[in-house]
């Protein structure tokens, strides 16, 4: 049985993200890096609640406010990662999470099917057997429609095995661009983040890079937006 509270924060996680930080920063009209990006799906694959990282933006934005002196903007959601986390410890803390019931699917089940089938024809030749399984996911979608959460972790295995494929083909120099663009977008925030988190951001970013470069679609589900 899926959770209720994955299913319901599932698909607009990165959308309601993006949209409360251009809100609490007042410009409708930034735009997230792709550093941000990868610190949103770093923030999602170890659960940290949607709710959590509503807060900790706000947080964040008011202790800036508060400030006498404000040098420069926030011009990235890493300024918020430590306001985040601290966040997400509380909850983690509080008492249990309300029981919503059984949340609605929040896309039709035609549109999932689509959504596979497409990224499937999306694959080229060398990712034939990732393309397959995903063809194979698209003919069994109505057993899957009602359970999303295990369909997306057959999702998360497939694109890991994608991502590996093409990380094999990558060139040193392809490498070494991404790690250098990396390292001049995350140097002013280092020190607001763990090993841990700096760590995994890190893996995040690399590994969103490879696949735009490379032109591979990302599988999961929080994708469908």
């Amino acid at each position: 049985m899926t959770d209720p509270d994955w299913v319901y924060n599932y698909f607009n996680y990165f959308t309601e993200i993006e949209e409360h930080f251009q809100r609490a920063r007042g410009t409708s009209l930034f735009l997230l890096s792709p550093l941000d990006w990868a610190l949103i799906e770093t923030w999602k694959n170890v659960g940290v609640p949607l709710e959590a990282v509503l807060r900790g933006i706000d947080s964040a934005f008011e202790k800036w406010r508060a400030r006498k002196v404000k040098t420069q903007m926030v011009n990235s959601l890493a300024f918020c990662a430590q306001s985040v986390l601290t966040e997400a410890q509380v909850m983690a803390g509080a008492a249990p999470a309300r029981n919503r019931g059984e949340a609605a699917p929040p896309f039709p089940l035609e549109e999932l099917r689509t959504y596979l089938k497409s990224n499937a024809g999306a694959l080229p030749p060398g990712f034939a057997e990732i393309a397959a399984a995903l063809e194979r996911l698209a003919g069994e979608v109505e057993q899957h429609y009602s359970d999303l959460e295990g369909l997306e972790q057959r999702l998360t295995v497939l694109e890991e095995k994608m991502i590996a494929i093409a990380r094999a083909g990558q060139t040193e120099e392809q490498l070494l661009e991404a790690r250098q663009e990396l390292e001049k977008q995350l140097r002013p925030y280092r020190g607001k983040m763990t090993a841990e988190q700096l760590a995994m951001l890190e893996k995040q970013y690399l590994e969103r890079n490879l696949l735009e470069k490379a032109g591979l679609p990302r599988l999961s589900l929080f994708y469908m937006r």
